[in-house]
């Protein structure tokens, strides 16, 4: 009978908590009508910035790949072509890859470019169904050019054509 009681009890208490949280505030969000928001010092996804002349900022100098600790990232640079820059420097990263699966978002590329070239965003709404989804390059990485953005404005204003 001793162990009836004990059963009953612990259901009781099992039950208490349970109703206990009945009556707290929901911590749900309705994402992706709102989003939660992340404390201010948050790293999500990565953004290769550009200088406001349009130049990147990455000279592949492959100090973030040698920072990382997951190994994935994949810096490859090539000669800056004189007639027509893509960065400032001697050099610039004509190969930039960066495996999210294997990132651990520790920010370590982040301080160790010295040119502030790689930038951990707040953004963190990645979603995908294959691998290869989550192997990122520069085009997807790159900040678009200031030129890029005033052509995508022009074409979208009314009365002009797109194409």
């Amino acid at each position: 009978m001793g162990s009836g009681l004990s059963s009953l009890a612990a259901l009781g208490r099992g039950l208490g908590t349970t109703l206990s949280y009945l009556f707290r505030p929901r911590v749900t969000v309705d994402y992706p009508e709102k989003e939660r928001q992340v404390p201010e010092r948050f790293r999500g996804l990565h953004i290769l910035d550009r200088h406001e002349d349009g130049l990147e900022k990455c000279v592949g100098c492959e100090l973030c790949q040698a920072a990382c600790p997951a190994h994935c990232i994949t810096v490859e640079a090539a000669e800056n072509p004189e007639d027509a820059p893509r960065s400032p420097g001697e050099r610039y990263a004509w190969r930039f890859e960066i495996d999210l699966l294997r990132c651990i978002f520790c920010g370590y590329c982040e301080e160790a470019c010295p040119t502030g070239a790689i930038q951990l965003t707040p953004r963190h709404d990645l979603v995908g169904f294959q691998r290869e989804t989550f192997l990122v390059d520069k085009r997807w990485l790159t900040v678009p050019a200031p030129e890029a953005e005033a052509a995508a404005g022009r074409a979208g204003e009314p009365g002009r054509a797109a194409g």
